[in-house]
């Protein structure tokens, strides 16, 4: 891992000196994805024998941190493909993702996600069975990664209060459009809107189903998505120098390390704030520079911003409103 960890710290490395550009960039370039790939991490979890690099989930996370303090556009946009990879690991999976195994792990095929089906509310996408497949209908209101990526793992709601998680090409075809969204931060991850119009997914492309439940997602994805937030706070303190922020981040990193699905919630809501306020004493830190347009202190701001509401499920929000002195009778 030492020789892994110096490689990681060179692609790190170049990944901060663009931040800049790519922040203004209305793409992430391409080889910064290709570097990854380089690296191994399109198999980051994957077992060794498999072709993977097997990560644990101790090292993943710390992997994402350190990107995700480099450059968090190209970061959130990679982690996109965990969904993918964890699918082409099952033994179940349908033979046309399991054929493209190899592909999968080495970042030759790199995949996205669609996931309004798994979320809390009435359903905004939905999935209905026809004679050889599904019909796809709604929307997909958050899709990163469009033109970067080649395959969606998409997640609609089905009959019976069910969700149907298929794979398809990530690009317009019949039944399936894409618009664009312009985010005020990590607008190069390139997140569009797709909407679902009767769109055909063969059953050849289903990858599972199963109940709806909210509450069973495992606290590995979240715990992974909350190293976003802890990458953006190291970032702060690594530009801050020493400070109390420090031994904040450590604990914060430890308690999302410890914590399980019930407390992951509390745990990813205490990271998403300290992000923000370390942002902000970045801001004070650098002074009037820091509302130019472009500079790292501003750019720090408005990526701890939208981390705020990224992933945020129904838990992690009440906790993050409570952190902000905001009660739900408010």
């Amino acid at each position: 891992m030492d020789e892994f960890a110096a490689k990681l710290k060179v692609v790190a490395d170049r990944f901060a000196e663009e931040a800049a550009v790519v922040d203004r960039a209305d793409a992430v370039p391409r080889e910064h994805f290709e570097m990854l790939a380089g690296l191994g991490l399109y198999g980051a979890f994957a077992p060794v024998e498999m072709g993977g690099m097997g990560l644990s989930l101790a090292e993943m996370c710390e992997t994402v941190e350190e990107l995700a303090a480099a450059c968090l556009a190209t970061t959130f946009v990679w982690i996109q493909h965990f969904r993918l990879l964890a699918a082409t690991l099952d033994p179940t999976v349908p033979a046309i993702v399991a054929g493209e195994r190899a592909e999968i792990l080495s970042g030759q095929v790199k995949g996205g996600v669609a996931l309004t089906g798994l979320q809390p509310g009435p359903a905004k996408l939905t999935a209905t069975p026809t004679r050889d497949g599904w019909s796809l209908d709604g929307e997909a209101p958050w899709v990163s990664g469009w033109g970067l990526v080649d395959r969606l793992v998409v997640g609609a709601r089905g009959p019976d209060d069910t969700v149907v998680i298929v794979e398809l090409d990530a690009k317009d075809q019949p039944g399936l459009t894409a618009a664009r969204r312009q985010l005020s931060a990590l607008n190069a991850s390139v997140t569009v809107k797709v909407m679902f119009d009767a769109l055909f997914v063969g059953g050849d492309r289903v990858i599972g189903q199963g109940p709806h439940d909210p509450s069973r997602e495992p606290p590995e994805g979240l715990r992974v998505n909350g190293s976003l937030a802890l990458g953006i706070a190291r970032r702060c303190c690594a530009l801050l120098g020493a400070s109390a922020l420090d031994d904040e981040l450590r604990d914060a990193r430890v308690e999302l390390d410890g914590a399980n699905a019930e407390s992951m919630a509390i745990a990813r809501a205490r990271a998403c704030e300290m992000a923000v306020r370390a942002s902000n004493a970045l801001a004070v830190y650098r002074g009037s520079s820091s509302v130019l347009e472009g500079g790292v202190a501003e750019r720090t701001t408005r990526e701890a911003q939208l981390l705020l509401t990224f992933g945020s499920r129904p838990a992690i929000r009440a906790s993050l409103l409570q952190r902000f002195g905001v009660t739900s009778n408010s």
